[in-house]
């Protein structure tokens, strides 16, 4: 890697480099120590392609949700299944991973701007700035902007926009999807909302559970699938469908459930 080279958003990758280990060594206790990460399906990772992959998630913080990505992901190209044992993975972590974020959290603070850095796309919300309702164009630059980052690697999104669960799905996304056939890889995340406030930068409580699901891409028709239809798709997907309201106690059970196992295969 060149002392002074760029990435396609003007970030020196050296910089950035450091910044992604710096931060990973101090936020991985968050997830492996304090508080368990119980992962499934990390080896769906280590198939997909270099380029023009979109994840897409729930959303229950601003900040531990995305950082608890870039340790799975990079623990998975490590070759650590279902794992984030061992910070050292972060050593050479994936450089062109990206994630879409409101600009107006990202530029809230010293530390929200050094998160950004680490690999934010930032775009303006149509419907809510300032904590209040508002109804704005999308602008071009911000979409744009997202498929410089899946021409260049790997986007993440939180296609609901919001860390309030069962929120329905914005449509920008499924029109990215349609438009730019990404492949489409759902995470269902769960315990952070408990675990961390609602920044994601604070400890609320220890021992929580923390689940991470990762799914096999949706089989898309991008020529004729309508909005609509995978914007439905996206809500079953990432488990937010009105729906999913009816399971959530059994899942609970059954994720803590999964995490004894882990801990009596551990200690």
């Amino acid at each position: 890697m060149g002392l002074f080279k760029k990435n396609p958003f003007g970030h020196y990758l050296l910089l950035k480099k450091w910044l992604i280990r710096i931060l990973g060594a101090l936020t991985h206790r968050r997830y492996r120590g304090f508080n368990e990460l119980v992962i499934e399906g990390s080896e769906i990772i280590t198939k997909l392609p270099e380029t023009n992959v979109l994840f897409v998630s729930n959303h229950q913080t601003y900040f531990a949700d995305v950082v608890s990505m870039f340790h799975v992901f990079n623990a998975s190209l490590s070759g650590r299944v279902d794992s984030i044992k061992n910070v050292g993975y972060l050593w050479q972590p994936k450089m062109n991973l990206y994630y879409v974020a409101a600009k107006e959290t990202m530029q809230s603070g010293p530390l929200a701007r050094i998160f950004a850095y680490a690999g934010a796309i930032t775009v303006e919300r149509t419907w809510r700035a300032a904590g209040q309702d508002i109804n704005r164009q999308v602008k071009v630059s911000d979409i744009t902007n997202i498929a410089n980052a899946l021409d260049d690697g790997w986007v993440i999104t939180f296609p609901q926009g919001t860390t309030k669960p069962f929120k329905p799905i914005r449509k920008g996304t499924a029109h990215i999807i349609r438009k730019y056939k990404p492949v489409v890889v759902p995470i269902v995340i769960d315990g952070f909302r408990r675990s961390f406030d609602k920044k994601g930068l604070l400890i609320k409580k220890k021992g929580i559970l923390q689940s991470f699901v990762i799914k096999e891409p949706l089989e898309i028709d991008y020529e004729n699938d309508s909005i609509d239809k995978i914007v439905e798709q996206l809500e079953y997907a990432i488990e937010q469908h009105p729906s999913f309201l009816k399971v959530i106690p059994q899942k609970e059970l059954e994720a803590e459930e999964a995490l004894n196992k882990k801990r009596e295969w551990e200690y």
